[in-house]
């Protein structure tokens, strides 16, 4: 199998408002800033270690969204990965939400009592008007997934939502347990041998 470094975008300007993103964007806050300078120096840890080898044999993978593209820059910078190995995949983009999207959490809480209690394959975000289904998005990324090689290493830079349901894919587990996992923007997982180790960058 692949593996597989998987890191979440660091704060954005609407996770801070609480605001509904998906293929909406907002920049990173400074916190955001500061979480992605995180993983680049946890990076930079684990690489310079010599444990997972040469870091040119690392290539980095970033959704095209802007949060995920600035994280990604500051990442590479502190970690001291090659720019010129960074491309970007549409497949990596987190799950459209539609209408919803910049819609603050609060707003949609009020027209729709209990929808954010809603969790696992019931999850709100796959009934957002015009928006992209679960199954949509696991095909997107089940795609992105299959056309890595066995021996290939990767650094790859996603979201929320995405990044469940690529863990889920990669231990081939129950996708309505998979999108019960979290969504840290305080943590990387390393993905190796078909396991998954949460590592804090804290």
């Amino acid at each position: 199998m692949p593996t597989i470094i998987l890191v979440r975008h660091g704060e954005t300007r609407w996770n801070r408002e609480g605001r509904v993103q998906g293929h909406g964007d907002s920049p990173l806050t400074p916190k955001g800033a500061a979480q992605a300078r995180a993983y680049g120096l946890r990076l930079r840890q684990m690489l310079g270690a010599g444990i997972l080898g040469d870091r040119r044999e690392w290539r980095v993978v970033s959704s095209p969204l802007g949060r995920c593209a600035q994280t990604t820059g500051i990442l590479c910078e502190v970690a001291e990965l090659d720019f010129h190995s960074i491309t970007f995949d549409d497949r990596l983009r987190e799950v459209h939400t539609g209408e919803w999207s910049g819609l603050p959490k609060a707003e949609l809480a009020a027209r729709h009592p209990g929808i954010l209690e809603s969790d696992g394959l019931d999850h709100w975000v796959f009934r957002c008007p015009g928006g992209e289904s679960h199954q949509a998005v696991t095909s997107r990324l089940a795609e992105w997934l299959a056309g890595l090689a066995p021996g290939d290493k990767v650094v790859a830079v996603s979201h929320g939502i995405a990044g469940r349901v690529l863990r889920g894919l990669y231990l081939g587990s129950d996708p309505d347990q998979a999108m019960r996992g979290d969504s840290p923007q305080d943590a990387l997982f390393f993905m190796a041998r078909g396991c998954i180790e949460r590592i804090s960058v804290q």
